[in-house]
């Protein structure tokens, strides 16, 4: 499939309390927060962004993280979900929205977690595709190793070959060239201190102690080729929470950019019976 990248939104800015932020949106009617994962931002959505049967209906709205882009880093370098989930409420505020749908993707998973059980009164539902679930069951030398990882990456080989080595390992084996340079110019752009500050949050939190108090319609999707959040461990989550899985075919750990068709249907399925209502 053509990549619509004529088609993506601008970036807008602006400060939202103590939080300067950007995102990028499209569309009208009821807000759909779009969250991406650690080693993406907004400009990944560009299929979801650029999708009429989308938009027609629903308010896109793709922020990039705190310390993502030109969204200013949060002000401890060792944060919980929770902190991002902070900056979350005080951007979905800014924007006067009552209530969200929040899509959240790998990382951004366990960032939609946590705002969900902090404020569930400004979240509706939950749509979480390749979820990360995080290690903070994980003994201290694994977190550290998790942690160091990453760290090793900005410095020693540098977030542009990172880029460039990494980017293909997002996508199923079926991606095309244009994908997997899309993908590399996004993590081409990520600012090493805002990358460690969610490579710390990975390596110690954990998606479980927030959706077990989330009682909203929660629902996943993961692609079948994803060797970074595997199906059999995704399965093992959503029968954890008991919430319907979507497995998408040719699809890899960002299955919105490699199946945008078959993602963007299921979706929509669950948009119609949960989208947010304004009121």
């Amino acid at each position: 499939m053509k990549l619509p990248s004529e088609q993506l939104p601008v970036i807008q800015s602006a400060h939202f309390g103590q939080y300067f932020l950007n995102w990028r949106e499209a569309g009208n009617g009821d807000a759909i927060i779009l969250l991406h994962g650690i080693s993406s931002g907004s400009a990944s959505w560009v299929y979801q962004l650029a999708d009429s049967s989308l938009t027609q209906h629903y308010r896109l709205i793709a922020w990039d993280a705190p310390g993502y882009l030109k969204s200013q880093a949060l002000a401890t370098e060792h944060p919980t979900a929770i902190d991002y989930a902070d900056a979350l409420v005080a951007f979905i505020d800014g924007l006067a929205l009552n209530s969200v749908v929040l899509v959240g993707h790998s990382l951004g998973a366990l960032m939609a977690s946590a705002f969900a059980a902090k404020y569930p009164h400004k979240v509706t539902s939950l749509f979480l595709a390749n979820p990360a679930q995080g290690y903070a069951t994980k003994s201290p030398t694994e977190q550290q190793q998790i942690y160091q990882q990453r760290k090793d990456i900005v410095f020693n080989s540098g977030i542009e070959k990172y880029a460039q080595q990494r980017a293909a390992a997002l996508l199923s084996p079926t991606a095309t060239k244009q994908q997997i340079d899309w993908v590399r110019q996004t993590m081409s752009q990520l600012n090493p201190d805002g990358f460690l500050a969610a490579a710390w949050m990975l390596a110690h939190d954990d998606i479980g102690r927030y959706l077990d108090t989330f009682s909203g319609a929660v629902q996943m999707a993961v692609g079948l080729d994803d060797t970074i959040t595997p199906p059999e461990k995704v399965q093992q989550l959503a029968q954890q929470k008991g919430c319907p899985l979507n497995y998408l075919e040719q699809a890899g750990h960002a299955s919105y950019l490699d199946a945008s068709q078959q993602f963007n249907r299921y979706l929509t399925q669950f948009l119609a019976s949960h989208a947010a209502v304004e009121v």
